[in-house]
This record gives C-alpha cells, structure tokens and sequence, in this order.
C-alpha cells in the first residue's frame, strides 16, 4: 500500500476560495456572484480584488442562477456561490431551464455539501445533489477531495465550455493531493494499485479509502484505490480495467446510495462488465445534527465500513 501523509487539514470551501481568487487575477471574463453567503464560500478575497466583477445577490438563488445565465450571453464565466441545498434543490427549475436545457456557461459552485455540514442539521446536509445535477444534460459534475484539488478544479473548470456543478464541503480534511496538481475533467487518478478489489471513491470519502487501504494491507488485502473527482463524464476507461483486474468493486461517497457515484458505477458495469459491488453511502435517509465524525460513523461512511464493505464484495467474487 503507497503511504500518504499530510501537513495540514484545510477545508475544500478555502480551496475554491483561493483557485477563484487565482482566476480574478488572470482571466478578466470571471465573475462571481453570491447568496449572502460571501464569507462561508470564501469569495471575500475576490471581492475586494475585483468589486465591478462581484455581484451580492442576496437570498435570492433562483435569481442569481437566471442572473448568471444571462451574463455569459455577454461573454462572461460566472461561478455562483452557495450552499449545495440552495445551489441545487431551491433552484432546480431554474438550472434546468436557464443553464443546462441552454448550455450556458455557468459554474455552479455549491459548499457545505453531505452530512459533514454537521451541527445545521438535515434541511441542510443536501445529499441528493449529485444525483440531481448529473441526471441534467450538458451538465459537468465534479467532487474533488481535498483543498488543493478543490483550488486546481475551480481553476480548471474556467476553460471549459459549457455547466458545471463543483461540489464541495465545510470541515478540515487532510491535504494530501499535490499543490502543482493538473486536473482534468473526466480522468480519475490513481491512488494505489491493487489486486485484490477496486475502491472508487469521491469527495471526503478518498481520504477514508486510502486509511481503509492500510488497514486492509494489514489483513493482506491489496486493494487498488482510484478518486473519481468527476462523476459526469465518468472515466469508464479506467473504472473498467481496474475491475477486470480486481473483479470487484467498492464505491464510497458522502452521498445517498440512489443517485449517486455508485449509482453510475453501477449502471457502467451493468452495461459493459458485470461486476460485484458493494456501495458505502447513505440508505435512503435523511441526516440530522451531529458533528461531523459522529455522523460518518452513525450513516456507515467511516474507514471501517469502507473496509466492511471490501470484504464483502471479496466474498462474493466468482
């Protein structure tokens, strides 16, 4: 098993507060604009740097998502911000009809995603939003793991054409990920090469596999772990030629099991290789208050349900 360490935990929201200040300074057709929520999403740096290029909508989301949409008739890229709850279910109809049914070049950049929102509670802790984003046409869904990941998507999304849903998260996480990163939409990186099972994980869960990992190599069980930043478009390649080595597959993800990375693992196996999998993510349930490492442990999203879930799917291989 690769050893990974870190210095710090840094929380994704900050990564993509820095990759959008490190925009403002070298692409001028950025802007941004904000849910009353400037603070919590770390734009303030962006706002101070470029004032005519920072629009405070208020609690008005619906609003800010037809707002953006008719920016980029004029040219411009603007990344929204909010809360993930507010970034998707509040204002479904909207990037429905506005961005993705017209593929606008609008970056929904969403925080505070999953249970690990914590002490706000269920109406908060959206965890349906991937599913809802990646079933739209035309819409990029990204999730990265960790704080420098964050920043290098922000930064990455910028060139590309067309919606994209940056998904991200409010605790301190370990940075593990390289500060010089290239990220490219759609290619899922490889963490370590195994034999024995495949793990597939996004968001905070990919820290979780890579601890699940050691504590399987200790049991002497290889596992090939694999962080699927992009869940739309799915890297399909490389999903499939580590389950035709490994022959099983453990996907892991803050997120309801219906809709989610699973979900379109899943659908992809079931299609080109069939494969058995078993899936760490919530069971069709809402959260609810908590800190955030109780409520990993009490919905089953913790390192050793990931390492439960490995030696399941191991036993079911043929």
């Amino acid at each position: 098993m690769k050893k990974y360490t870190y210095t710090e935990k840094k929380d994704t929201r900050s990564g993509f507060g820095a990759g959008l200040s490190e925009l403002g300074k070298t692409n001028p057709d950025v802007v941004a604009l904000c849910a009353d929520l400037t603070g919590s999403l770390k734009m303030d740096a962006f706002q101070k740097a470029h004032p005519e290029r920072f629009f405070q909508i208020g609690i008005a989301e619906a609003n800010m998502m037809g707002i953006a949409a008719g920016l980029t008739i004029g040219g411009k890229i603007p990344y929204t911000g909010t809360f993930a709850n507010f970034s998707t279910g509040r204002v479904y109809d909207q990037i429905r009809q506005s961005i993705a049914y017209s593929h606008k070049n609008v970056k929904i950049c969403a925080s505070h995603a999953g249970l690990t929102l914590g002490e706000d509670g269920a109406t908060h802790q959206i965890l349906e939003d991937i599913g809802l984003m990646k079933m739209l046409p035309h819409m990029v869904v990204i999730n990265p793991c960790d704080y420098n990941q964050t920043k290098a998507a922000t930064i990455a999304i910028a060139e590309h054409d067309g919606p994209v849903y940056l998904r991200f998260g409010r605790p301190n996480v370990p940075n593990f990920t390289p500060a010089d990163q290239h990220f490219e939409i759609g290619k899922a990186v490889m963490l370590n090469e195994g034999t024995d099972v495949t793990i597939l994980a996004t968001g905070h869960l990919v820290w979780k596999a890579i601890e699940a990992g050691e504590q399987l190599a200790a049991k002497g069980i290889n596992a090939e772990i694999i962080n699927i930043h992009t869940i739309k478009p799915l890297d399909a390649e490389a999903i499939l030629k580590s389950a035709r080595k490994t022959k099983c597959v453990v996907t892991a993800e803050e997120h309801q099991m219906n809709g989610g990375l699973g979900d379109s693992v899943a659908q992809l196996l079931a299609r080109e290789l069939p494969t058995p999998q078993e899936f760490v993510a919530v069971n069709d349930s809402f959260g609810e208050s908590g800190t955030p490492d109780e409520l990993m442990v009490k919905y089953g999203l913790d390192t050793l349900d990931i390492v439960k879930a490995v030696v399941k799917v191991i036993a079911r291989k043929k």
